[in-house]
């Protein structure tokens, strides 16, 4: 019956940015405890793209300096996509591949941009979607110049990046967003039906989707969609209570 009672799509509305990244941390520190993994028994967590992996802001140097040098685990347990590969499709290959003998993702969590793509899947990507080489949208590169220095020219215009149907194969997935500027992708993302232009809409048809926000990022949806979901947090927080000591 508990299991029943979860699998449904959840909406958790926080504050702002910080308490966002805090209730997601606690999340994901409970169910990897929940998980209990061992030598030969691996949590696999899900991460959405790559670009070269020496670039500052390659997600290879993002989640090593913000997760995995913070954390105990071995290098050759992490698998992010390689943009520097002598052959990306083959390199998209071998990751679906990696997944599959690794028994799937466990839990996805990235987030979305302004138009409801996830990871990089554009506007009009396929639902059916595997991991792939994909050309950047104007506003991707556009939102991404931030981290470039505001340098167009610096901003990758392509980028590795599973696919929609390799995230909805995932057992759970979670999805970060923040800021007023995102808040129509996610009135689009839930309050609407499931359409190609708006790829993160999709994981309405997931089993187990996790949808979270802060206020800022509500502005556009129904006021008793954001009623509902808010009187809702009670259980939902108890999701990221501290666990018991085994």
């Amino acid at each position: 019956m508990h299991d029943k009672v979860f699998k449904t799509m959840k909406l958790i509305i926080l504050n702002d940015y910080d308490q966002v990244g805090e209730w997601a941390a606690k999340y994901i520190r409970n169910k990897i405890i929940n998980f209990n993994p061992g030598p030969d028994r691996f949590f696999i967590l899900g991460l959405p793209t790559g670009i070269p992996r020496n670039h500052p802001e390659s997600y290879h140097s993002f989640m090593w300096n913000n997760l995995f040098k913070h954390i105990d685990i071995k290098s050759e347990n992490t698998h992010i996509l390689d943009g520097n590969a002598a052959n990306l499709v083959e390199e998209c290959d071998s990751f679906e591949k990696e997944i599959k003998a690794a028994g799937g993702i466990d839990l996805f969590v990235g987030g979305i941009g302004p138009d409801g793509h996830i990871a990089f899947n554009e506007p009009g990507s396929s639902l059916l979607s595997r991991t792939r080489v994909k050309t950047l949208a104007q506003d991707t590169i556009l939102a991404n110049a931030r981290f470039f220095d505001g340098d167009l020219s610096k901003v990758p215009t392509m980028a590795l990046t599973v696919g929609v149907a390799t995230v909805m194969d995932a057992r759970e997935v979670m999805i970060l967003i923040t800021g007023v500027h995102k808040a129509f992708a996610l009135y689009k993302a839930i309050e609407e039906g499931v359409n190609h232009m708006w790829t993160v809409s999709a994981f309405q048809q997931h089993p187990q989707t996790v949808f979270v926000c802060d206020e800022d990022a509500t502005l556009e949806l129904r006021v008793k969609t954001v009623k509902y979901f808010r009187g809702m947090m009670h259980v939902h927080n108890k999701l990221v209570d501290p666990l018991p000591p085994k």
